[in-house]
């Protein structure tokens, strides 16, 4: 049976874990934006983002967090601190293995919000 959702694609939560701790990994690394996780409380923010990624992607589960716009409310982030995350992003799941073809369409998917995380 072919698997129907990028979420199922990808190998499912246990993946998208996988590649949400490379991501903060990265993310962690990077002066560019890691001063935006300097008191955040990282097992959470992971959990946060896995279960946001995974429901983008297809997952079955629904997504309880708080809309992007909220989330990063105050931040001020910048083009530069977005296309720093979606560079993370994007070696992290070609790192887990992802065709080109399926880092595109997740970072399609992650282009979309860029509007409701900018600026706030």
């Amino acid at each position: 049976m072919k698997a129907t959702t990028l979420y199922e694609q990808l190998g499912g939560q246990r993946a998208i874990e996988e590649i949400v701790d490379n991501f903060y990994n990265r993310v962690l690394a990077d002066d560019t934006v890691n001063k935006f996780f300097a008191h955040t409380d990282m097992k959470k923010q992971r959990h946060h983002q896995a279960a946001f990624i995974s429901y983008a992607l297809g997952s079955p589960e629904h997504y309880t967090g708080r809309s992007m716009e909220k989330a990063h409310t105050g931040l001020n982030l910048q083009p530069e601190h977005f296309n720093a995350i979606v560079q993370h992003l994007d070696e992290a799941l070609t790192a887990h293995g992802l065709s080109s073809k399926d880092v595109h369409a997740v970072l399609d998917r992650v282009a979309t919000l860029e509007q409701a995380i900018l600026y706030k």
